[in-house]
């Protein structure tokens, strides 16, 4: 058997251990910023109570969520990236046992919907807090929409269900009437959640690609509009060196410098808005080479170790781990050189971030690990960018 054979299969067996666990969890779990979900009421602390116990707790390296009272649940976000998974998980390789998850997922999700808006849209199952600010539990964002949206677009895809189409249309309804739209000379952006007008690069690529997709298949001039208005915004933001900042406040122009993991998501939607709408390629597609040619070659060790946040390096952490995957999985069509970067990346977290018991741990420190089995932030995006590279393997001994 050919050491290529032997590594592919050992993607596959880690995958399938991976499913294993989710399934063995009934697809619910922690996550690094449920600390409001405890019993002990941190805003009596002050404004710096609630905030400086999520920061704690997400660093704690023993899980003493169960003693404050911290339940496993459903995460909406998880159980898009889940049903994101196995969608394409049913396009390899069609099953009833598979179908009937992805059943249960598309199903749970359209009954789980934020209540109180009238079209479709999600937020985190868990209070999030700042010192500026508090976003309550169900609170539907951009981010958590639109990454369900991606899930079901893929369910789409794969059993052309009309009914999933019109969720989709809903959920773009839900970004053009709830949600703030902000302005400069290079085009709009969506703002992050329903609560203030902000400007996240990564955030508004995603309402970008949802409406690229529903121009493809509406053929709608108001969805190009939007999408290439607000890809413009963000492409225009862009450094010369490939980078993308965080987010940016108009008023003053000042820019939250944060490389992670959103460079990841802007490339991906950035591609999709391409992929969705041809006649963009021309324009965009200088600012996606320059994107991912910044992401491979600065934000990831020759190892496959990602960057936490360049330019530090520790510690390793799964989310980082799990985008590169994806990402270049995703756009080894382009050069087969990112197939092998996503393999590379895949080895490594493999190596260094699987317990034994089929999950991955969440932060890897040179003298510690947080080992706790998060549902959302660690095993359904390792889910997803395991799949994402099993299928662009599959893609590539096609070629």
């Amino acid at each position: 058997m050919s050491q290529e054979v032997l590594k592919h299969a050992r993607i596959e067996q880690v995958t399938n251990d991976l499913i294993t666990f989710i399934e063995a969890e009934e697809f619910k779990g922690y996550d690094p910023y449920d600390t409001l979900n405890s019993r002990i009421p941190f805003g009596w602390l002050g404004k710096w109570g609630k905030p400086i116990g999520i920061q704690i707790q997400k660093r704690n390296p023993i899980n003493i969520r169960p003693l404050i009272g911290i339940k496993k649940d459903y995460n909406s976000k998880a159980m898009g990236l889940l049903l994101h998974a196995y969608s394409l998980m049913y396009q390899r390789r069609a099953n009833e046992a598979i179908k009937s998850k992805i059943d249960f997922l598309f199903n749970w999700l359209l009954k789980n919907r934020t209540e109180g808006f009238k079209h479709f849209c999600w937020g985190y199952n868990f209070d999030w807090a700042s010192s500026e600010k508090l976003l309550r539990a169900y609170s539907p964002t951009i981010v958590v929409s639109v990454f369900i949206a991606k899930g079901i677009i893929a369910y789409y895809e794969t059993f052309k269900d009309q009914k999933s189409l019109e969720v989709l249309k809903s959920i773009g309804q839900f970004i053009k009437e709830d949600l703030i739209i902000s302005e400069d000379s290079s085009g709009i952006c969506f703002s992050y959640s329903t609560i203030e007008a902000d400007c996240c690069y990564n955030a508004s690529m995603l309402g970008s690609e949802l409406f690229a997709f529903l121009y493809r298949e509406t053929r709608i001039e108001e969805y190009k509009e939007l999408a290439i208005r607000s890809v413009n915004f963000v492409v225009d933001k862009q450094k010369h060196d490939g980078r993308w900042n965080y987010s940016i406040k108009l008023e003053t122009g000042k820019e939250r410098k944060q490389i992670d993991f959103h460079q990841g998501y802007v490339i991906d939607s950035l591609g999709y808005v391409m992929k969705y709408i041809p006649s963009t390629k021309e324009v965009f597609m200088p600012y996606f080479k320059k994107g991912l040619a910044y992401y491979q070659q600065k934000q990831f060790l020759a190892n496959g170790q990602s960057l936490y946040r360049f330019p530090s390096i520790w510690p390793i952490e799964i989310h980082n781990q799990a985008q590169g995957i994806i990402t270049f999985a995703r756009w080894a069509d382009l050069d087969e050189e990112y197939l092998s970067q996503s393999e590379t990346i895949a080895k490594y977290t493999i190596d260094q971030m699987l317990s034994p018991k089929g999950y991955f741990y969440y932060k890897k420190y040179p003298w510690l690990t947080i080992k706790t089995p998060f549902i959302r932030w660690s095993q359904a995006w390792m889910l997803l960018a395991l799949t994402e590279l099993l299928r662009a393997l599959q893609n590539s001994e096609r070629q």
